[in-house]
């Protein structure tokens, strides 16, 4: 299990790196065109929704790694043990909350969306452009709910991992 959901973290790294490097294409590009006097406008909406994607693809496969959202003031004042690990189970639990509620409101989005067109290109439906939200819902919580059943493994066994 742990092997596939690695493999789902990296698959959701190289599509935020992805996105993020069409964004920076169609910046530079942007910024060329401009300067040579071209519209590409265009670019606008291919920048603006691969950013979208590179976000929210990162935002995902850091919660696996415990380094997107880090409520760190009281687990730096408390000790390795179970009060530390208790902790790391509410937050993610809390964090799971969120996942849930962003998976299934990013459904509703993407959902409401789905045949509305892009500003500057028509052709383009802006519902595939969303379905990012609903994606790193529920990677985040396959990722916690992972994590929880991890920190409940090491609590239980006195482990302090």
């Amino acid at each position: 299990m742990k092997k596939a959901i690695e493999m789902m973290q990296k698959i959701q790294i190289a599509i935020g790196g992805l996105f993020l490097c069409i964004f920076l294409l169609t910046v530079v590009f942007q910024m060329l065109s401009r300067y040579i006097g071209i519209a590409a406008t265009w670019t606008e909406d291919v920048s603006m929704y691969s950013f979208i994607w590179a976000v929210f693809m990162g935002a995902g496969a850091m919660v696996y790694e415990k380094r997107h959202f880090a409520f760190t003031s009281i687990s730096d004042m408390l000790k390795d043990g179970p009060a530390k690990k208790i902790l790391s189970i509410v937050i993610s639990l809390i964090m799971l909350y969120f996942a849930i509620l962003m998976a299934y409101y990013g459904f509703l989005v993407t959902k409401q969306f789905w045949n509305y067109t892009w500003v500057n290109i028509p052709s383009f439906k802006r519902g595939p452009t969303w379905l990012c939200l609903p994606l790193c819902g529920i990677t985040s919580a396959i990722y916690l709910v992972f994590q929880i059943i991890d920190d409940i493994g090491n609590l239980t066994k006195g482990g302090n991992k």
